[in-house]
């Protein structure tokens, strides 16, 4: 008798969970898709970042990449979270949930407590200025980056994340299609890198010194980890473990396969031989271009979409740098600004029904290709233009309240040292 009581109470809660409209097996995906967005950005975006610069500023990158998920932590429960999802009007939302004010263990967000949406969220609200280090890394002060995060997450990102995002935005009331971030994470992160790699001007030595990454390894290993992480930034992305969050998972790696090959293929044709650093470029290129449209699209369209996507990036990369001669330190506009862009613009397309092996889910009722994509091209447009104004705006008024670059010295000394006082290796002769 005891032993069924106690049985009894323990289901207590299960049961009235479930009457809540609260889904366990969602639950449980939503935490899951939360931890492995956190895996992107620590360890996996800081040691893809890490490789890639020189030996005198790995720690400088890991360094900025963990205060922005520690800073971003806090703000999102500040008010963060409030403005971006809480009902407002269609630009921006209020705060009647700053502090998660009435959001307790009851509270719900669809199928799931509304604690692990937030929590979801806020995983991509930390990812997105962390991938803007790279546009600057190497050169940027470490005050000045992280005053000009603070407020370019006021700015542009819970702006743009209540645009798409929100019920009441007003891109989402138009029907924008952007299943996990193409426009909220990848444009808004890549037009503000670009525009960051401007106004702060190339590395010393720029295009005349070898500036070759320091460790490939370490690159490799993150970009598996951003890999494995993408599952639970576009699977978690439909907020419920059913069918459409495993297309999204399937779509997602087949993207990531495809850009990979491509962007290899293409340098084995050009160079000769294919290289590690670019096949996990093309890969994040892949997995960049899928995210918007990472639930809307079936395998086939997700496969065409990674192949272009390895094309268009590859050529984007080496016209900037090489063309263009813009020290995106470390690709970020022409692999997830330009990927976002095309990613954005595919949904529409390959969103589509009645293209056979290359079908998606669908349009909205009563509409069809012609006018997605032109909500597509306004999505893009709009997004890519407010960051733009926004983040020149914020680092001219960071660059009066601090100094922005590292001087000449202390950039050939390296940010390890000037910035952090540590270095990343400390090798000694026994």
């Amino acid at each position: 008798m005891r032993t069924a009581t106690g049985l009894l109470a323990a289901l207590l809660p299960l049961a009235a969970g479930a009457q809540d409209g609260i889904d366990s097996g969602s639950t449980a995906w939503i935490m899951t898709s939360s931890a492995l967005v956190l895996f992107m950005s620590l360890p996996g975006l800081a040691l893809f970042y890490g490789g890639l610069v020189r030996a005198k500023n790995v720690l400088s990158v890991l360094m900025q990449c963990f205060a922005i998920v520690c800073v971003v932590s806090i703000l999102w429960l500040v008010c963060g979270y409030s403005l971006a999802f809480a009902p407002g009007n269609g630009f921006i939302g209020g705060l009647s949930k700053a502090f998660f004010d009435g959001i307790g263990e009851s509270a719900v967000s669809g199928v799931v407590p509304e604690t692990a949406f937030a929590m979801f969220q806020l995983t991509f609200a930390c990812i997105t200025p962390a991938l803007i280090v790279g546009g600057f890394a190497e050169r940027m002060r470490f005050s000045a980056m992280l005053l000009f995060s603070v407020l370019w997450l006021f700015a542009v990102y819970l702006p743009v994340c209540h645009w798409v995002w929100a019920e009441d935005g007003w891109l989402f009331a138009r029907g924008l299609i952007d299943f996990a971030g193409g426009t909220v994470v990848h444009i808004t992160a890549g037009v503000a890198a670009l525009v960051a790699a401007l106004v702060l001007r190339p590395r010393t030595g720029f295009a005349q010194t070898p500036m070759m990454p320091h460790n490939l390894t370490m690159t490799a290993t993150g970009a598996g980890m951003l890999w494995v992480g993408w599952f639970g930034f576009n699977g978690g992305s439909a907020l419920a473990a059913d069918g459409n969050a495993a297309m999204a998972i399937l779509c997602t790696h087949l993207s990531a396969s495809a850009g990979a090959a491509m962007w290899g293929a293409i340098e084995w044709l050009k160079y000769g031989k294919p290289s590690a650093l670019g096949v996990v470029t093309g890969m994040v290129a892949g997995l960049g271009t899928i995210t918007p449209a990472a639930g809307v699209v079936g395998p086939g369209g997700a496969l065409v979409i990674g192949l272009v996507a390895g094309l268009v990036c590859f050529n984007a990369t080496h016209a900037l740098k090489h063309a263009l001669k813009v020290d995106d330190s470390l690709d970020v506009f022409p692999v997830h600004g330009v990927g976002g862009m095309l990613g954005t613009f595919a949904a529409g397309i390959f969103a589509a029904t009645g293209l056979g092996v290359f079908s998606g889910q669908g349009y909205a009722e009563g509409v069809g290709m012609g006018g997605q994509i032109g909500v597509q091209l306004l999505g893009i447009a709009a997004v890519g233009g407010w960051t733009a104004a926004w983040t020149w705006g914020l680092l001219k008024l960071v660059g009066l309240l601090t100094p922005l670059r590292a001087t000449a010295e202390e950039e050939t000394t390296g940010l390890d040292t000037t910035q952090h006082n540590e270095r990343g290796y400390d090798l000694q002769t026994l």
